[in-house]
């Protein structure tokens, strides 16, 4: 078993003790040793404090965290199609920030977006870099036109070096381009990864991105008003927070191993095993089984910078280990002949030890020390087996 196994049983012990007794019986050195060990996990250097009422989670986000959380394949990994998510385990959003460079935009269909991403910690690696717009769609009067004059191209381009008032141009780099049906009311993703990289390798070198939309047909000079870039002067921050331009940043920290074919197959063969199990009659002959045991986090104080989920069902192993071991205890070797000789000589040698076999990784949707949402896929979180050890 690795060393994030062990910390995390030891965290499991520690609240299952929290859920079996009043909290105020666990010793608060204790308490708050599991707090620092947790907060540790998660990234940070103390707990976050956050008035999670005045942050605004993006709708994207949230779609992210309900597709992860129906994933079927026990994996901390992010898949999406199209993107090279598969080794990364981390998303974290960034809006525009403003400044009086966005009044040099005048026109509706080109503008500068700036995202403040030096909150990624220095040890996770970039893999993918997705710029997401909301779109309107336009109800044209369709007569004298042709099908591609519906069409318009958004156009992202890095700002390699920024230009000068009257003396010099902006340097960009056209990185990603995507052909729009302006008809239909769709969400545009926009792969930046180029420029998330080249940000995150020198922060002096985020000048930020320039996103221009262009008519493809003939007959309509100037695009219409369909991609929203800005805030409009009337519109109120609830309204411009469910449309406004996001960047996501999909990163791995290294700590996870994809699992591969083969150990996704024998898990499912240890599901099929826990559940048959389960519903055997011989429960009381041979005890070491999984129990309930529920996390809430608005009980622990964790409410307030934990978005999503609002708790989980950790569950816990817990029993004893009789000679003969059954082949659904997921026994070692080692265990077998340590409980063969506890029936021998139960006074020099102690029975084997009822622990999880196999857990589960959960997704979790937060809010990081610097107020920017995360969603991140934690391993070894939720027990799924237990066996003799």
């Amino acid at each position: 078993m690795n060393l994030s196994n062990s910390f995390w049983l030891v965290v499991l012990a520690v609240l299952e003790c929290c859920w079996r007794t009043n909290s105020s019986e666990v010793p608060k050195d204790v308490q708050d040793q599991v707090e620092t060990n947790l907060l540790s996990l998660f990234g940070f250097k103390g707990r976050p404090k956050i008035d999670k009422s005045k942050v605004v989670i993006p709708q994207a986000m949230i779609e992210l965290y309900e597709m992860q959380m129906g994933f079927p394949l026990d994996t901390t990994s992010i898949p999406r199609r199209g993107w090279h998510t598969k080794s990364a385990n981390t998303i974290r959003s960034f809006t525009h920030v403003e400044s009086p460079v966005d009044t040099r935009f005048t026109s509706h269909h080109k503008f500068r977006l700036k995202f403040d991403v030096s909150s990624v910690p220095k040890e996770e690696k970039i893999k993918a870099a997705e710029l997401t717009l909301s779109r309107e769609k336009i109800h044209w009067l369709s007569e004298g036109l042709n099908e591609e004059d519906f069409l318009q191209r958004i156009l992202v381009s890095d700002i390699i070096h920024p230009g000068i008032k009257e003396k010099r141009s902006a340097i960009t780099r056209v990185i990603d381009s995507v052909l729009v049906d302006t008809r239909e009311n769709t969400t545009v993703s926009l792969d930046v990864f180029p420029a998330v990289q080249r940000w995150l390798n020198k922060k002096n070198n985020n000048h930020g991105l320039l996103v221009s939309i262009k008519s493809v047909g003939k007959k309509i000079k100037k695009p219409k008003r369909h991609v929203r870039l800005r805030r409009s002067v009337q519109e109120d921050d609830s309204s411009w927070n469910n449309v406004q331009p996001i960047l996501l940043a999909y990163t791995d920290d290294g700590k996870n191993r994809p699992r591969r074919g083969a150990e996704l197959t024998q898990i499912k063969r240890r599901r099929r095993n826990s559940k048959k199990h389960n519903r055997s009659k011989n429960e009381k002959r041979y005890p070491c089984n999984r129990h309930q045991m529920y996390v809430d986090f608005r009980e622990v104080g964790w409410s307030d910078w934990i978005v999503a989920p609002p708790g989980y069902d950790a569950y816990y192993c817990q029993g004893e280990c009789n000679f003969p071991l059954a082949s659904h205890l997921n026994t070692t070797n080692h265990a077998i002949v340590q409980t063969l000789m506890n029936s021998v000589n139960p006074q020099k040698v102690p029975k084997s030890c009822c622990v999880p076999t196999h857990l589960n990784p959960i997704s979790m949707l937060y809010l990081d020390e610097d107020e920017k949402v995360v969603l991140k896929n934690y391993k070894d979180m939720v027990v799924v087996g237990c066996g003799c050890r």
